[in-house]
């Protein structure tokens, strides 16, 4: 049997594999590794789609001559999923108050939801707010959905422009003891919120940034995973202290370890010294 992928030969041994579920097992783990994503198959010219995989699957290999195997770049993936994601709220959007009542029950087997559950399950949760229970408007979906596009397509400049709303949230972390202090609690607030969705946006962006192999040398050298590791926990430790009113331990956390330490995370990425 000759197995091809994205028509080329692949030099791949059958050892112990009797059926093609077992043989697509061991090609779907390397794909995942590889950072790619099966796109299409066919068996004997013969191709697969949903509503067969069950039957294809099941087939024995002795009785099969090729497997054509097409793959995708978990980026371009991405990409086709998030653009049909946005024609799915304009869907949405034209649809009378009954035609919405259901929408959500089918709209989550299709394939960009699916691909959105698996990958970027944060951005499932808001369309699932929109889509089931009218909890998001399909604007603010809109605006998070494009940017979320502009993350993947251009990771460099996106990531370029949180220079500014990085050193505002740093800024205002220095000062989130003083504002708990002093009964600002709506601004502390506030600052937390900010302070997530800037650490999520960068770790998202910079995802990104090293799977299209942007990310520079010196960040390997300097063993920026293991930084986010250290901050990750010390995120933890500043949230909790938030929850308990701990303003000393917010203060030193704040201050001293989480904002230079999120300053020093974006710089490595960005490739500065």
């Amino acid at each position: 049997m000759e197995i091809k992928i994205n028509g080329r030969t692949a030099d791949i041994t059958i050892d112990n594999e009797k059926t093609v579920a077992e043989v697509m097992a061991g090609i779907e783990q390397w794909l995942s590794g590889s950072g790619h994503r099966l796109s299409g198959l066919s068996i004997d010219g013969q191709s697969a789609d949903l509503s067969s995989l069950d039957i294809v699957f099941a087939k024995e290999i002795d009785t099969i001559n090729t497997i054509d195997i097409l793959t995708m770049a978990i980026t371009e993936l991405a990409v086709i999923s998030i653009v049909n994601l946005l024609a799915d709220i304009d869907e949405f959007d034209n649809l009378s108050y009954d035609g919405r009542i259901n929408f959500y029950t089918n709209w989550k087997e299709r394939p960009q939801a699916v691909f959105a559950l698996e990958q970027m399950p944060d951005l499932y949760s808001f369309f699932e707010a929109a889509f089931l229970n009218g909890a998001l408007s399909s604007q603010t979906l809109r605006s998070i959905t494009e940017e979320r596009l502009r993350e993947i397509q251009t990771p460099v400049d996106e990531f370029s422009n949180l220079r500014p709303l990085l050193e505002e949230t740093c800024t205002r972390l220095t000062d989130l003891p003083l504002d708990i202090q002093t009964g600002k609690d709506a601004k502390a607030a506030q600052t937390i919120q900010i302070f997530s969705g800037i650490t999520e946006k960068v770790f998202r962006v910079y995802k990104q940034l090293e799977i299209q192999g942007y990310i520079p040398e010196t960040a390997a050298e300097k063993n920026l995973t293991q930084q986010i590791y250290d901050f990750n926990g010390m995120v933890k430790e500043l949230l909790t202290a938030y929850e308990k009113n701990d303003t000393v331990l917010i203060g030193d956390l704040a201050e001293y370890e989480i904002a230079p330490r999120l300053a020093e995370i974006y710089n490595t990425a960005a490739g500065e010294k």
